[in-house]
């Protein structure tokens, strides 16, 4: 699958959550609760704008280049926000959206395929903490590694370039934790889950990029597992529809 039906299946599956009613309910929860989180890291970065910039690049006394540092400036403050949203999300998911995502993709995988496949049956309890397993190596320590090579590329002279990359890096391993909710689910080894992010890594890039977007990167965040387990049923496992 290419970057264009990443794009195209992220946008599908938020088209799906808002006309379902159950998942337009737990899709606002988590818009609500990665909203409030959003607006005060975004907050606390941005009080400290000028003092990040100046790390960057102090500015330039001349007016000939005064524009470029202003230039500049604004899109530190789009790349802040992304981060903000980013960071929101993690605090979110590490506490509660975990449940709530797996929860999205059950029910989206029941609605296109009559019924939700898992490799075996175990206990609440013990399927939370394995839940929470899941999030560590498929997207904690991911986005958190991308968002500090992000702020290390801020003071080196690759700091437009650096930052960039980390920026797509995180939208690829946020798009991966969607993506994996049905594998995870099954219990498949995660060798195999790695190993399908990387066979399909443009997908994931394309996926991804709506979460690079301020304002309706949250919008996309509370909605991707729909359009994750979409992409799951109908191209990777198509004999659960």
């Amino acid at each position: 699958m290419n970057l264009i039906s990443g794009i195209r299946y992220n946008y599908k599956g938020l088209k799906l959550g808002l006309k379902t009613p159950k998942l337009l309910f737990l899709g606002l929860v988590r818009f609500i609760v990665i909203m409030v989180i959003a607006v005060v890291a975004a907050g606390l970065i941005l009080s400290y704008h000028n003092e990040m910039l100046s790390l960057v690049w102090a500015k330039p006394e001349s007016n000939w280049i005064v524009w470029l540092w202003y230039a500049v400036s604004w899109l530190m403050t789009l790349l802040l926000m992304g981060v903000s949203a980013v960071v929101s999300f993690l605090i979110s998911q590490i506490f509660f959206s975990v449940i709530i995502m797996d929860t999205m993709s059950k029910i989206t995988e029941q609605k296109m395929g009559g019924r939700e496949k898992e490799k075996e049956h175990i206990s609440l309890l013990n399927y939370f903490f394995y839940l929470i397993r899941q999030e560590i190596p498929r997207t904690v320590i991911p986005v958190i590694i991308a968002l500090v090579f992000m702020v290390l590329g801020w003071l080196t002279p690759f700091s437009p370039v650096t930052t960039v990359i980390s920026a797509l890096a995180a939208g690829v391993f946020l798009a991966w934790d969607n993506t994996d909710l049905v594998p995870a689910r099954r219990q498949e080894p995660f060798r195999n889950r790695f190993k399908f992010l990387l066979q399909n890594f443009s997908f994931h890039l394309g996926f991804g990029l709506w979460f690079l977007v301020p304002v309706l990167n949250i919008v996309f965040l509370s909605f991707a597992p729909v359009g994750a387990t979409l992409f799951y049923i109908e191209h990777i496992d198509p004999k659960t529809t």
